[in-house]
């Protein structure tokens, strides 16, 4: 399915309307199902959906490892996802109640806090990176962000070396973006800990779960964190970075990770 859709709209500009033809990001809801019991329904971008129900369930607690699906059934026209996990884990403390995980931020994302609290990591990361890295790091992922650039609706976030990116993915749900990240590396048996994080949104306190989920050590921004996300950056022994913006930047925690440019 496609991310994005064009419709007529009617545009306004100094005392003009006009219809014109705009591009606006598609949201579409995907449920998922474990061991055939409804457990989720997921509001996202619909676009590399299986990362998503892989990085969204190791984010619940539910999968550790990729091997740990059985079998996965995606159905993208019908919006909906069968999971079958291996015989040895148990899903009776998961599906208790469906739950509609929406695209929106804040109070709305419902966890369980009790599995944020087992599967979030302490960073052991001795990844260090430049000022100049860091700056490069954000137009790189800028640059891969097409689908902003069509419509400005989505959030956008990398996987990344000190040298470039090694995924990108956006989502309306900045979540959603996040986990199809965690789902790519899962399903590629790719090694985060001496990788960085590249972010559009707000560090809030859900981001820097997340983060921790997925075991990067930096996390990088072009927007702001919050006081609480800070406090569990200082704790989880990640760095934060925020308002990389032109030639600037703020570091917010663990800034032993950022050494100086060579020659500067």
């Amino acid at each position: 399915m496609k991310p994005t859709f064009n419709r007529n709209i009617t545009h306004y500009r100094k005392n003009h309307m006009s219809e014109i033809e705009d591009t606006v990001a598609e949201e579409f809801p995907l449920t998922i199902y474990l061991n055939d019991v409804e457990f989720a329904t997921l509001v996202c971008t619909p676009e590399h959906l299986e990362e998503l129900v892989i990085g969204f369930l190791a984010s619940e607690g539910v999968i550790r490892r990729f091997e740990h699906i059985k079998k996965m059934n995606l159905d993208e026209h019908g919006g909906f996802c069968h999971i079958t996990l291996a015989d040895y884990i148990s899903t009776d403390h998961f599906v208790y109640s469906r739950r509609i995980i929406s695209s929106c931020c804040g109070k709305s994302r419902q966890f369980y806090f009790q599995n944020d609290a087992k599967t979030s990591k302490t960073s052991l990361s001795k990844t260090k990176l430049t000022p100049n890295q860091c700056i490069k790091l954000m137009e790189h992922m800028q640059q891969e962000s097409k689908v902003f650039m069509e419509t400005g609706g989505i959030h956008n976030a990398s996987i990344t070396t000190a040298e470039g990116l090694i995924v990108h993915r956006g989502d309306i749900g900045r979540h959603n973006a996040l986990d199809k990240l965690y789902g790519y590396c899962l399903q590629n048996h790719i090694d985060v800990r001496d990788k960085a994080l590249v972010f559009s949104g707000r560090i809030s306190s859900e981001v820097l779960t997340k983060s921790a989920k997925i075991g990067v050590g930096l996390v990088l921004s072009k927007s702001a964190p919050t006081n609480l996300a800070i406090k569990m950056a200082e704790d989880l022994n990640i760095t934060t970075i925020g308002f990389i913006r032109g030639d600037s930047f703020n570091i917010y925690s663990h800034p032993w990770r950022i050494k100086e440019d060579p020659g500067s």
